[in-house]
């Protein structure tokens, strides 16, 4: 997927997370973000992007020192949101896709940056249709597998406890195999068709919203060895 596809799910998804927000109480609570509100889900969708924003913007290497604006009162967030998120996609979009940046996964690209923004935006647009209590509107299948994807390299991690085993993901709707194999801390990940001690099958959607903890296991086909794949899901750190 390439970076200006990302900048479109980026968008999109982000209008479709304030118009699901919109539909919810600003103090309802986030069943999947035990602990918050819409409202706080809300200001937490907005400090990603000003952080971000102003970390490239001024060619910073590290997100301290970046001093967020005072909270503002909850019938004020989609506005300010609507502003920093038109600025922000209008400069990603202003550089070349390989313009290298700061990130907490060492040097990258605004493409990566780019892919993070539409996956994050996805995840938490999922979160605020689950606040709503509104039929979560579907995911696109090809954004899915590349989260998936982006999950298995950057955020699949043992902090959780280990996992004794390998994990086959396969998704039966669009193109998408992964092994992931334990390896310290993390997991060595390869793209490919290999049997594992388990295998999580399904739609993208389902894979990646299981791998989020957005979505039951049970969402998905799951082959071998359950426990395995039951420890594989609750593994990774998630904040």
């Amino acid at each position: 997927m390439d970076t200006a596809t990302h900048l479109t799910h980026f968008d999109r998804e982000h209008e479709s997370f304030l118009a699901a927000c919109a539909l919810a109480a600003p103090a309802a609570e986030v069943p999947t973000c035990p602990g918050w509100s819409v409202a706080d889900l809300m200001y937490h969708l907005y400090e990603v992007q000003y952080g971000w924003h102003r970390l490239v913007a001024e060619r910073r290497e590290e997100f301290d020192g970046i001093d967020l604006p005072a909270r503002p009162a909850d019938d004020q967030l989609a506005a300010i949101m609507i502003g920093e998120h038109a600025g922000y996609a209008a400069m990603l979009r202003a550089f070349p896709a390989d313009t290298s940046i700061w990130t907490w996964a060492g040097t990258e690209s605004f493409a990566w940056l780019a892919r993070r923004m539409a996956q994050e935006a996805l995840v938490h647009r999922v979160d605020a249709d689950l606040a709503a209590a509104v039929t979560r509107a579907p995911v696109d299948a090809e954004l899915a597998s590349d989260g998936i994807d982006e999950f298995l390299f950057y955020f699949a991690n043992n902090a959780n406890g280990p996992v004794a085993g390998t994990v086959h993901l396969h998704c039966t709707d669009v193109e998408g195999e992964w092994l992931a194999q334990p390896d310290g801390k993390y997991f060595a990940v390869t793209r490919e068709h290999a049997k594992g001690d388990c295998a999580i099958r399904g739609a993208a959607e389902d894979i990646l919203m299981a791998l989020w903890r957005r979505a039951p296991l049970t969402a998905c086909e799951v082959v071998g060895d359950t426990d395995v794949a039951a420890a594989f899901v609750a593994a990774s750190r998630l904040d």
